[in-house]
């Protein structure tokens, strides 16, 4: 059940370009919680009429309130006021929204996330227990978010940049080649990012044989289907809407040439 809730935010720490923001979020959590990678819908000022869509970076149920984490950038008037509001101010927040990644629970996953899709694998590494495997890019090391966190709550985590500043110089797909060389003993790929990374992160999960899932990022209007501003090609010749049918897909449906 979809539930929308006047949340008050509870913290908010500036990360590089980003900005983490810890919500109460009433029993949302507790009653429409599915998997890691699903998404909430934040009105965010009177005068915008869309919701923006943010992924979920963890969540928890809790007493009297759930709690959520939303990471965003400012990238347009919307993002920008929610940026601007202060702790304690509240938001109309819908939500937990989409079809989020199809995982088991200690489960041993590769996580591969580039810039802001980083936050989602988050939740992704809190679920499966500390087994997981993390790859995450960014495009330099000031840019870089959450890798305390990752090393947390992941076995190994391994990163990239695309001026080698930190980790490995270059892109995400190539650290998944190199990992799957070493060990391909993963259930799956789970994978959030940029559609360019997505594309050569499933197709080194096809060479390999490893099942891939990909979380896509698209501009969306209604948050619920209604609209055909999220609408997305799939190879069997169909369309499906990412905020209703995904955000997560199979890697191997979706039309990557469209």
């Amino acid at each position: 059940m979809k539930v929308e809730h006047k949340c008050k935010i509870v913290s908010k720490t500036r990360m590089g370009d980003a900005i983490y923001m810890v919500l109460e979020a009433g029993d949302m959590v507790r009653t429409s919680f599915v998997t890691p990678g699903q998404f909430v819908y934040i009105k965010c000022g009177d005068g915008l009429l869309l919701r923006r869509p943010i992924s979920v970076c963890s969540c928890q149920e809790d007493e009297p309130e759930d709690t959520l984490a939303v990471v965003f950038e400012v990238r347009g008037e919307g993002t920008a006021w929610l940026a601007r509001r202060p702790e304690g101010h509240t938001v109309d927040v819908l939500g937990l929204l989409g079809n989020g990644f199809m995982m088991e629970r200690e489960g041993r996953y590769l996580l591969v996330g580039g810039g802001i899709g980083v936050p989602p694998m988050r939740g992704c590494a809190q679920y499966t227990g500390g087994r997981s495997t993390a790859i995450l890019g960014f495009r330099s090391k000031d840019k870089a978010i959450l890798l305390d966190c990752f090393q947390d709550e992941c076995a190994k985590v391994l990163t990239a940049t695309d001026d080698g500043s930190l980790g490995y110089h270059g892109f995400v797909d190539a650290l998944v080649r190199q990992e799957l060389e070493k060990e391909h003993h993963y259930r799956a790929i789970l994978a959030c990012g940029p559609r360019p990374m997505l594309k050569n992160v499933a197709k080194v999960a096809a060479e390999f044989g490893v099942p891939c899932q990909v979380s896509m990022e698209e501009r969306m209007g209604c948050g619920v289907g209604a609209c055909l501003v999220c609408a997305t090609p799939m190879k069997d010749g169909t369309v499906k809407h990412v905020c209703k049918d995904g955000p997560v897909f199979d890697a191997e449906e979706v039309d990557w040439d469209a």
